[in-house]
């Protein structure tokens, strides 16, 4: 027995041409943000707009250090430590850079596990993260001690060349360093959270709605990835060149 074939025609959403449909298009939650949790989206919002901000810092680095008339200081020499009678450059800069990318690995690995609902194995990566990032924050402190006391910089002094260096230095190092001690907050808050349970049974609380899910350990992961991101264009800038 057949069937009558529906003559029914259905109309799929016409666009406007033009910037104007591009608009409408960008503007309709359904077509732009369907099943998107609003956290993810305002995450993304925030780190665009701190994109922004250490763009701005970055621009101003190298327009100080390309437009100065003094000396710019040697960052292999700044930036070395005497380990063994020997002096070897940057090896601080680098356990740092290698500490952070190994964070980032582990904190998408939580992200796996967290959606996998295994909340032993989420919470030992979230604080491993945590830790990784802890040891970063601890180096950049001694790196500034040493600078410091050693070397005599300040941020508004450098006896080793252009004046300006001290103050870029401290003023883009310490907004990362800042973010990542934020990070590690939220990575150790919401580890103790996992290992509740309060996400699986969506239990509302600090930084916790009631709707929640795992979905929130992806928001704070891609808060730690845009921060080790960061780390990679600073290495590049101050150390690199």
């Amino acid at each position: 027995m057949t069937h009558p074939v529906s003559t029914v025609p259905i109309h799929s959403p016409v666009l406007e041409p033009g910037m104007k449909g591009l608009v409408s298009d960008w503007s309709s939650d359904q077509q732009s943000f369907k099943k998107v949790p609003w956290g993810k989206t305002m995450m993304w919002i925030f780190l665009v707009s701190d994109t922004f901000i250490f763009s701005i810092f970055l621009i101003s680095y190298m327009t100080v250090r390309m437009s100065t008339p003094d000396p710019w200081p040697n960052s292999s020499e700044v930036f070395a430590l005497t380990i063994g009678g020997k002096h070897i450059p940057l090896i601080l800069i680098a356990l740092m850079t290698f500490i952070l990318i190994t964070s980032s690995g582990t904190m998408a690995m939580a992200v796996n596990y967290a959606y996998r609902k295994d909340r032993r194995t989420t919470f030992v990566l979230l604080m491993i993260t945590a830790l990784l990032g802890a040891s970063f924050v601890g180096m950049q402190a001694f790196e500034w001690t040493k600078l410091i006391t050693e070397e005599g910089i300040r941020p508004w002094g450098n006896p080793l060349g252009a004046a300006q260096f001290g103050s870029v230095f401290f003023m883009v190092t310490g907004f990362h360093g800042t973010h990542v001690s934020i990070g590690v907050i939220l990575l150790v808050i919401f580890a103790i959270k996992v290992r509740r349970g309060d996400l699986e049974h969506q239990r509302p609380g600090f930084l916790t709605g009631r709707k929640g899910g795992y979905e929130t350990i992806e928001i704070v992961g891609l808060y730690w990835h845009f921060v080790d991101l960061v780390w990679v264009f600073i290495f590049a800038f101050f150390y690199l060149w």
